[in-house]
């Protein structure tokens, strides 16, 4: 039975196609004699300068070669630390009775900050700690009276500016009344803080965008 099964099957190609027959081997084989239906052979196609560019796809956050956007962690720290430098001075002056203050300069900024892109979503952090030079005028007397002095940001990190402090230094050399000096100290932290706080809100924004 399976010999006359076979001869049935060579029969039907025989009707439906050619022989063929293998030049190196002499292996006889059969050809359909109609290839429609087959998939046609790939024709070459040249690429847009678009495709080239994002191939239909659209744009991934992070680097080039992390299209998968799987993790990639980008180090800002020093982006961060010039920018918080460029940023502080900006501050408006405070004025207050019996005198007025303004930041000076950022002397030192230290610290971390980063930015990380985890399945196409963007996680930003930093953790610093700034020192600034401020400069004011304080009626003392009858007098008024120029000296700078310092103020610290122990730790200032990312999503908890609402906690943060400020450390003002009024030198007893500056002003020697104790009750004027430490009246001057707390009216600096309270008139500086929140606008130190605005200004670090404003570094907030520009880090989630680089």
């Amino acid at each position: 039975m399976a010999k006359e099964k076979q001869e049935e099957e060579m029969g039907e190609m025989k009707e439906g196609g050619e022989e063929r027959t293998s030049k190196t081997s002499g292996y006889r084989y059969w050809v359909r004699g109609t290839m429609q239906g087959a998939a046609p052979e790939p024709v070459p196609y040249k690429l847009t300068a678009e495709e080239l560019a994002g191939n239909g796809k659209p744009a991934c956050l992070g680097s080039t070669w992390n299209q998968a956007g799987t993790w990639e962690e980008k180090v800002l720290s020093s982006w961060a630390w010039n920018r918080v430098k460029e940023l502080l001075p900006t501050v408006e002056p405070v004025e207050f009775e019996g005198g007025t203050a303004r930041v000076v300069e950022v002397t030192t900024c230290s610290g971390d900050a980063s930015l990380i892109t985890v399945r196409q979503k963007k996680k930003v952090g930093y953790t610093l700690e700034i020192e600034m030079k401020y400069s004011a005028n304080v009626k003392q007397g009858e007098e008024k009276k120029d000296f700078e002095g310092k103020m610290k940001v122990p730790e200032a990190c990312y999503g908890e500016l609402d906690d943060l402090e400020l450390d003002v230094i009024v030198s007893a050399s500056d002003i020697k009344d104790s009750v004027q000096r430490k009246r001057v100290k707390q009216t600096l932290m309270d008139m500086f803080l929140p606008k130190i706080r605005r200004k670090l809100e404003d570094f907030e924004a520009e880090l989630k965008e680089r």
